[in-house]
Formats: structure tokens, C-alpha cells, sequence
């Protein structure tokens, strides 16, 4: 996506696993042999510093936050892969140092370019839907042994952090995004088919009250066969009911509001296809678009750090219930 824009320059790679043929350097990487490479960010830091304004961050869950820290401190505006962090506290000290700082943290959160998401945004802003009484989202994927394989960060407490961090935190950030902010009610969670390949639950119940009113819940899982069957919201509202949907909550897929006709909407784009897996919608380039209209033409950054941590705030308020022993 860096590439891609006529406005950005990927000018250093990093990753921990090349081999290190000194001061931290690497062989170019081949997919950006236009770049230096580096097996660390210190490394590139120190050795690059001046040719760096952004650091992105895409690496496992567990170390977002301590690498974003590093660039922080070194004066880089950083996007960060969501989740923004694995607990409240670590992303609140980001966000006090990119303060301290004076730069921005980007948290990438590209569902919410998907059109559907768009619409149901600005429906909400009209109060299409009169008084909000009930939102339910439905998250069924699929993650199985192609993904949680033997020694990967994935599945792990301390990188992966669970389904609500690594695959769901983007639909809880829609719900937050139109609806606001949420108090989590109950949670209950289950492990039905991931006990040999992962530390944490696959699947749950949470029931949560929104604070601009009305309640809901939410209903994940990664146990569904073969692959990811839907991700859905469906709006109860006075004066009429909706639902988005799809594998990516990319459609919208039932409309009844009084007086009202069904919206038509371009449709959605691919998702990111890993191979023996797929993610969510491929509207990543959105996100560099907003950090090049940021930087050097005086935008508003599109997902600021405090959006990034409300979602983190409510997955620790559910992981706090669910998690409780029995």
C-alpha cells in the first residue's frame, strides 16, 4: 500500500527474523529491494533515522505497542496494526508519549471504508433509524490448524491475545464507530475446537448496554467448518430494522425503515486472501491515504489512538468476565 501511493516512499524494512550482516542490517527484501533492510527497529532507527517519518507497525498483537513506543520516542508518527494493544493501561502510555511527543498514532481499522460500514455510519448521523433499541453483531469464522500452526505467534495469550483482539476487534470497532461507547454487561465464553491449538477461548456471548441507549450483543466464534460464514449487525431501531452482513459485514442484506426505500451501494471490494485462510475486506490503501492527507495536506486523522483504545477497553472489560473462573 506504501508503494502504491504516489505521495510515500517505503524507505526501510525490518524484520526480526533476517540474518544480520552487520550493524543490524539485512539483505534486501524482496518485495522492497528499493529499501535498506534491517532485523531491528532500533537498528533502522539509529541507522536510518533521518529518512523515516512514519513507522508502520505490522507485527504480532503482543508487540504493537512496545514497538510503537520505540518510534514514538524517536519522533516517528506510527500506524499501528489493530489491535491498537493487548491491554488498556499499555495503550493509554502510547498515547501519553506520542502526546508528549507532539505525533499521531494511526490505528488501522479498514472495515470501516467498506460501503456498507460507510452507509450504516451515516445513516446513524441522520437518525435514520429513530431511537437505537437493539444492535446484535454475529462473528462465525473459521480458524483452524492452517492458521494456529505449531509454534506460531498465533494462538498464544501473550502475542495473539485471543479472537476478539486478532480477528473480531474490527467489528467491534464498526459497532463503537456508529454507536459509541458500550458497557459490557455479561460474557461467557467457550473453547470448543481449538483446545490443542490455542490458549484462550474460540468462541463466546457478550451482552453489553450502549451509552447513547438501547443494548446488544455479541456472538463470536472461529469454529465454524471450512470457512468464515458470516460477520453481521443487525440495528433495531422506533422506527425500522436493518442488517449488514456477509462474511466481512461488507452487504447490506435486509432494510425496513418506514418511508423509506432500499439504498443502493457499490459494491464491496475482496477480502485478503492468506491462502489457507482469508481476513477482512482489502481497504488497507484507504488507511495510507489518510496518513499522506494528514501529513502533508492538514487532514484529521481518520482512527486516532483514542478510538483504537475504546475497542481495547471494551475486549478487556469482556475478557475480565468471560475469563472468570467458573
Amino acid at each position: 500500500m506504501v508503494q502504491a501511493h504516489p505521495e510515500a516512499i517505503v524507505q526501510v524494512v525490518v524484520d526480526v527474523r533476517w540474518e544480520d550482516k552487520g550493524d543490524g542490517r539485512a539483505l534486501p527484501a524482496s518485495f522492497a529491494p528499493e529499501a535498506k533492510s534491517f532485523v531491528g527497529l532500533p537498528e533502522a532507527l539509529n541507522g536510518c533515522g533521518d529518512e523515516i517519518d512514519v513507522v508502520a507497525i505490522c507485527t504480532p498483537n503482543g508487540t504493537h505497542v512496545d514497538l510503537a513506543a520505540c518510534a514514538v520516542a524517536a519522533g516517528k508518527h506510527v500506524v499501528v496494526e489493530k489491535p491498537m494493544g493487548l491491554t488498556v493501561a499499555s495503550v493509554e502510555s502510547l498515547a501519553s508519549q506520542a502526546s508528549a511527543r507532539g505525533v499521531h498514532v494511526f490505528g488501522v481499522m479498514q472495515n470501516r471504508y467498506a460501503p456498507a460500514a460507510q452507509w450504516l455510519k451515516q445513516a446513524s448521523m441522520e437518525n435514520l433509524f429513530g431511537e437505537v433499541l437493539q444492535v446484535h453483531v454475529k462473528c462465525l469464522w473459521n480458524r483452524d490448524g492452517r492458521y494456529y500452526t505449531p509454534g506460531s505467534w498465533r494462538g498464544t495469550m501473550a502475542l495473539d491475545g485471543g479472537p476478539l483482539f486478532t480477528q473480531f476487534s474490527h467489528f467491534l470497532d464498526i459497532l463503537m464507530w456508529v454507536f459509541g461507547d458500550l458497557d459490557v454487561q455479561s460474557a461467557h465464553f467457550v473453547q470448543e475446537t481449538h483446545r490443542d491449538s490455542t490458549e484462550f477461548e474460540d468462541g463466546g456471548l457478550v451482552r453489553f448496554a450502549l451509552r447513547n441507549g438501547g443494548w446488544g450483543t455479541l456472538v463470536f466464534s472461529t469454529s465454524a467448518a471450512q470457512a468464515n460464514f458470516e460477520s453481521s449487525m443487525t440495528v433495531m431501531g422506533s422506527q425500522g430494522t436493518v442488517r449488514i452482513g456477509g462474511q466481512y459485514m461488507d452487504k447490506l442484506e435486509a432494510f425496513e425503515v418506514d418511508g423509506k426505500e432500499l439504498p443502493q451501494m457499490p459494491p464491496a471490494p475482496p477480502a485478503n486472501d492468506y491462502g489457507g485462510y482469508k481476513g477482512s475486506a482489502n481497504n488497507h490503501h484507504h488507511v495510507y491515504a489518510n496518513v499522506m492527507d494528514v501529513l502533508l495536506h492538514g487532514g484529521e486523522v481518520a482512527t486516532p489512538i483514542s478510538e483504537g483504545l475504546a475497542v481495547v477497553r471494551a475486549i478487556e472489560a469482556m475478557h475480565r468476565l468471560g475469563r472468570k473462573d467458573p
